[in-house]
Parts: structure tokens; C-alpha cells; sequence
């Protein structure tokens, strides 16, 4: 059994009984709480889930693979965080992808015998711990590891010779260990419909969606005067992302572009491919990515994403997004809403729908109406989210932790 959250509800529907019993207090602020993150070398999507945790819950402990307290927040670097045994391996804040096969059994070594609630946070490995009998184990899955599952391929194909060479044996291994620790969690809870359906498949097991936190607030629409005629495209530049099926579109659209993100090798590698109507910006400060996000006439989001953040900071700002109508795009855009989606992930299916789009002047859509639409991707919404699943396991949390009444 499947479950969703509704956005406007403060309870799940409930799925099988819950697992127990567990020795959780009623109250969330007497909980000892840990959460395990799979590392911390940077801020992106996981980390800014962690800080939502975090705030609902101050009193927990971090623990990680990598630590490198100059790459994350102030908020997370105020936290206790326990490293596992990877961190103590050569130059791991950078190389830990290379440590993965020893994970396993680093995160089965922690001792988290005193605490009541675990959280784990996985996308890396995070969830393999072994908690105490009696406490509770929640995890907010961003996605089981695509390299071990739906994207193994495209990885492989993207390695070195001596990771393909390796990465079989591997990966094998590491996938039964995957499934095998799925059976640890007492409840899942996934980040979209999409990453709730890879649950299901390759972990048999249910989930509840709860959408992670997005910070709508931080953008703001402008007035039409002031936008620009560009398209937007903007991330991690990884394949899987697609920049490339953007930047063979508008080259034959003949249309402005502009791509922001890294890393720098694979911007100049894009870059040797793109006609001059196409700008490459680089990472930019996050004051202008907002100044973008605001002024172009659609974000260009052509991936298959887990959840995908970027659409519903672009909505946020009042501006449409044109998206491959899979994954957690299906979650975020509502087709000729708040933008439009697109079935065919090729290059005349891209260009299509840039035509369609212009054709239909959904440039045009109402900026009021996108970010009404983004604000049910808020912080407040995750948090009633996690929090309603918690009650389900009788955990209640007071204002303090961070749900609101």
C-alpha cells in the first residue's frame, strides 16, 4: 500500500500497522534523536532537508561518512557530528564516492543503542544502521542509490576503465546489502511519487511522499518589463541531468540561453558544442541565480529528476517551467499551469515544446498563480509532513521542534 501526503491535511492515511513496540517518549523534545547522513561536503537538496530536521528536532546528533565543516552551514556545524570509519581514510571529504563499498559496514558499526529515534537520510548509504531493538528508525529517502539501481549504467559508462572494471563485483554486492538493510527501517518516507514507485520495486516496501523543503520564500517574481528574453537552464551539470539535449535544441532554435552550473570541465566541454546564442555563466552567487530565476521566460528542465528543486524555485519566482514530463516533475508542474510538459526526451521533442510553449504564449501564465503553487513546496508543509508520520508511531512534537499549530 501506497501512501501521499496531502499538502492541506495534518495526517497520512494509515498503511500496515506500525511496527513496535518502541520505547519513544510522547513528547518530541524528550527524545534522543540521531540523524545519519550519508556525507557533508556541500549544501544542496539532502543538506537542506537535514537543516529542516534539524530545526525540528535541535537536540539531535549528526552522523556521517565525510565531514568538512567549511563546505556546510552554520546551522549544521553548530550540531554534534560523528563521523563514521570512512572519514578517517586518505583525502575522504573528496574522495569518498571511492570508499563506497566500505559503508556498509561503517554504518553498521556505529553504536545508537541510546537513542529513542533514528532518522536516516539516504541517498548515499545512510540507512544500514543498527538501531536499538526498541527505537524507532524513519528514512527520508532523496533515492535508493541510483548507481546501484535505475542510473547503474549511465555511471558505468561514464567511469574510468578501472571503476568499470571493478564495478560489477561491487555493486552486486553492495545491492544485496542494499535490500537487505531495507528490512532495518520501520518506516519509509519517500521525497516524490517517483522515488515512492523505486521504493517499491527495488526494496518492496511501502512509503509515504512528504515533498522536501524548498525555500519559496527567498524568490519573488518581477515585473514583466523587467524580464529578458532568455530561456533558463540551471544545476549540477551531470549527464543524467540532460544539458546536453538543451544545448543541441536551441542550438537549432537559434534562441538565447543561458546555463547556469558546474563543474567547470563539463561546462567547456558543453560550451565546445554551443552557437554563440547559447551563454554559459558558470556557479554563480546565489543573489544572481535569483536575478535569473526571475528574469527569464521559462526554466528548461529536461532531466529525469528524483524531486527536482530548481522547478519550484523557478515557479517561486513566477516564472513557468518546461519540463520531460517524468519523475518529480510530475509531482511539481501541472501541464499549461504552471508550465509545460514534454513526453519525448530527444531533441525534436525539446523543440517541440519550446515551440509550443511560445505558440501558446504560456510565457503569459499568471506569476501570482505559480507561487501560490510553489508555497505548498514550503518548509512549514514538510515539516507538518515528517511530523504527521512521527504520530503515527505516537511521537508528538511540540513548537519548539518546529511543527506548527
Amino acid at each position: 500500500m501506497q501512501h501521499i501526503l496531502d499538502a492541506n491535511s495534518r495526517d497520512i492515511i494509515p498503511g500496515a500497522a506500525p511496527r513496535g513496540p518502541f520505547r519513544v517518549p510522547r513528547e518530541g523534545s524528550d527524545l534522543r534523536v540521531a540523524i545519519v547522513h550519508y556525507w557533508l561536503v556541500g549544501m544542496r537538496g539532502g543538506e537542506k532537508v537535514l537543516e529542516s530536521l534539524l530545526r525540528m528536532f535541535p537536540q539531535a546528533d549528526i552522523f556521517t561518512h565525510a565531514y568538512d565543516p567549511a563546505k556546510v552551514s552554520d546551522l549544521i556545524r553548530s550540531k554534534n557530528v560523528y563521523t563514521t570509519s570512512v572519514a578517517r581514510m586518505p583525502f575522504s571529504t573528496r574522495l569518498y564516492q571511492n570508499y563506497l563499498s566500505m559503508m556498509p559496514r561503517a554504518l553498521e558499526e556505529l553504536d545508537l543503542t541510546g537513542y529513542d529515534l533514528v532518522l536516516s537520510s539516504e541517498a548515499g548509504p545512510a540507512k544500514g544502521i543498527i538501531p536499538a531493538p526498541d527505537a524507532l528508525h524513519v528514512c527520508y529517502c532523496h533515492s535508493p542509490m541510483r548507481y546501484l539501481w535505475d542510473q547503474y549504467h549511465v555511471y558505468k559508462s561514464e567511469a574510468g576503465p578501472m571503476k568499470r572494471a571493478v564495478m560489477p563485483r561491487m555493486v552486486h554486492k553492495l545491492r544485496q546489502w542494499d535490500v537487505t538493510s531495507a528490512s532495518r527501517v520501520d518506516a519509509f518516507v519517500a521525497n516524490s511519487t517517483h522515488v515512492q514507485a523505486r521504493i517499491e520495486k527495488f526494496w518492496r516496501r511501502d512509503s509515504t511522499v512528504v515533498h522536501p523543503p524548498v525555500a519559496v520564500d527567498d524568490f519573488a517574481p518581477i515585473p514583466a518589463a523587467e524580464r529578458g528574453g532568455f530561456y533558463l537552464w540551471a544545476g549540477e551539470l551531470a549527464p543524467y541531468k540532460r544539458p546536453d539535449l538543451a544545448i543541441e535544441a536551441f542550438n537549432r532554435l537559434d534562441k538565447p540561453l543561458y546555463v547556469i552550473g558546474g563543474p567547470g570541465k563539463a561546462e567547456k566541454a558543453l560550451a565546445a558544442r554551443a552557437n554563440d546564442n547559447i551563454r554559459f555563466l558558470g556557479r554563480v552567487p546565489f543573489e544572481k541565480l535569483k536575478a535569473y530565476m526571475a528574469a527569464c521566460k521559462a526554466l528548461i528542465f529536461p532531466g529525469e529528476e528524483d524531486f527536482g528543486i530548481i522547478p519550484v524555485e523557478a515557479m517561486a519566482s513566477g516564472r513557468p517551467v518546461i519540463a520531460y514530463g517524468r519523475g518529480g516533475a510530475l509531482d511539481t508542474v501541472v501541464d499549461r499551469q504552471t508550465g509545460l510538459l514534454f513526453r519525448d526526451p530527444e531533441v525534436d521533442g525539446l523543440i517541440d515544446a519550446v515551440e509550443t510553449f511560445e505558440r501558446e504564449e504560456l510565457e503569459k501564465l499568471d506569476p501570482a498563480a505559480l507561487v501560490a503553487h510553489a508555497r505548498q513546496f514550503d518548509e512549514e508543509n514538510f515539516t507538518r509532513g515528517i511530523a504527521s508520520v512521527l504520530r503515527t508511531y505516537g511521537i508528538t512534537l511540540g513548537a519548539q521542534s518546529g511543527e506548527r499549530a
